[in-house]
C-alpha cells in the first residue's frame, strides 16, 4: 500500500489513507508538440503537472489518467505522451493507468502506449493495487463524442463486480455518469446510464473517477461519489454565465486522492507558480508530534491570539 507524506503523524480521528492515487484527465497531445487550437501548449501544461505530481507524494498507488490522451489520436502524440509519463512513473515506483476518451483512437492508443494490436477494441482494464480494485473502462465511441457503453461491456463489468475487492474498487472512465450546467455538455454526455447504475448499485463501487468536462465537478452516482478532475491542457472558464462558457489557458489542476477505510478524498491540486507560505514544515509536524493534544489545542490557541 502507499503511505502517504507525513503518515506517521496523525493528529486528529482518521488515519493514514490505505491509498493514495494521482488522478490526472485531458491532456490532449497533439503529433510533433503542436499547440491545441495554435493556442495552448498542452506539453509545457502537462510538464508542469507531472512536476507537481513528483512533489505531492514520493509513491501514489497509481496515476490515473482518465481520457482525451490525444487530441486526434495521432500515433506520434500518444509517444509523446508516454515519453512524458513513464520516466515519472518509474521514479515514483508506481503504474500507470490509461483511459479513453472522445478524442482519442482506439488503434493508436492500444499500440502506442499498451503495446497491444491496434484494434477498435474497448480500452479495458482491472488492477489489483494492494486490495484496491482498479477498473477502467472505455466510454469513447468511435467517430463520436458522446459517451456510451455497450451490452458486452456492462456484463464484463457485472461479472467483475459479482465478487468484493478486500478494500473496494474504483472505477476510472472519461464521460461522467452526471449532469453539466453547461448546454454543451448535455450533447456529449454518458448514455446507457440507467444500465450502468443497475450494476454499480448495491456493489463495492466505491467511487467513479472521470473526465472529459474540462472543470472540476463532484456528484452521487447510484449511490456512489463521483469525482470528475479538471484538464491539464485547458479548462473551462465556469465563471461566466453557462451559455457563455469557453476554454481558458488557467486553473489546471489535477487530484490527490486518499483512500481510507469509511471514506475517499478528492483534493483538487492547481498547477501553479504562485507564491507558498513556509510556515507549515516537517519541523514542524516533527514539533507537534512531540506535544500532547492539550498542548497542540494550546499553540494553536496562542497563534490565533486568543
Amino acid at each position: 500500500m502507499s503511505e502517504p507524506q507525513g503518515a506517521e503523524y496523525a493528529f486528529g480521528r482518521h488515519r493514514p489513507a490505505s491509498h493514495v492515487l494521482i488522478h490526472v484527465s485531458d491532456p490532449h497531445f497533439l503529433a510533433g508538440g503542436a499547440r491545441l487550437g495554435g493556442r495552448y501548449d498542452v506539453e509545457a501544461n502537462f510538464g508542469r503537472t507531472l512536476d507537481a505530481i513528483r512533489a505531492v507524494h514520493p509513491h501514489p498507488a497509481a496515476i490515473v489518467i482518465t481520457g482525451d490522451l490525444a487530441d486526434l489520436g495521432e500515433p506520434d502524440a500518444y509517444r509523446r505522451l508516454r515519453d512524458a509519463v513513464e520516466p515519472v512513473a518509474d521514479a515514483l515506483d508506481t503504474t500507470v493507468v490509461w483511459v479513453a476518451g472522445n478524442h482519442d483512437e482506439r488503434p493508436a492508443l492500444r499500440a502506442g502506449l499498451l503495446d497491444l494490436s491496434p484494434t477498435e477494441e474497448p480500452v479495458t482494464g482491472v488492477w489489483d493495487l494492494d486490495g484496491l480494485r482498479l477498473i477502467a473502462l472505455d466510454t469513447s465511441v468511435p467517430g463520436w463524442h458522446h459517451g456510451d457503453l455497450d451490452r458486452a461491456q456492462l456484463d464484463w463489468l457485472a461479472d467483475l463486480l459479482s465478487e468484493p475487492a478486500p478494500h473496494g474498487t474504483l472505477l476510472a472512465m472519461h464521460h461522467p455518469p452526471l449532469p453539466s450546467h453547461l448546454p454543451l455538455f448535455d450533447i456529449l454526455e454518458l448514455r446507457h446510464q440507467d444500465e450502468l447504475a443497475e450494476i454499480v448499485r448495491g456493489s463495492d463501487v466505491r467511487g467513479i473517477l472521470a473526465g472529459h468536462l474540462h472543470y472540476s465537478s463532484h456528484g452521487m452516482f447510484a449511490g456512489v461519489p463521483v469525482s470528475v478532475a479538471s484538464a491539464t491542457c485547458y479548462t473551462m472558464n465556469v465563471a461566466l454565465p453557462a451559455a457563455e462558457v469557453n476554454g481558458m489557458d488557467a486553473a489546471q489542476a489535477f487530484q490527490l486522492v486518499h483512500v481510507h477505510p469509511d471514506t475517499i478524498t478528492h483534493a483538487v491540486v492547481p498547477v501553479t507558480d504562485a507564491y507558498t507560505g513556509t510556515y507549515f514544515s516537517p519541523e514542524w509536524l516533527e514539533r507537534m508530534a512531540r506535544l500532547s493534544p492539550e498542548q497542540r489545542l494550546e499553540a494553536f490557541s496562542r497563534k490565533r491570539g486568543r
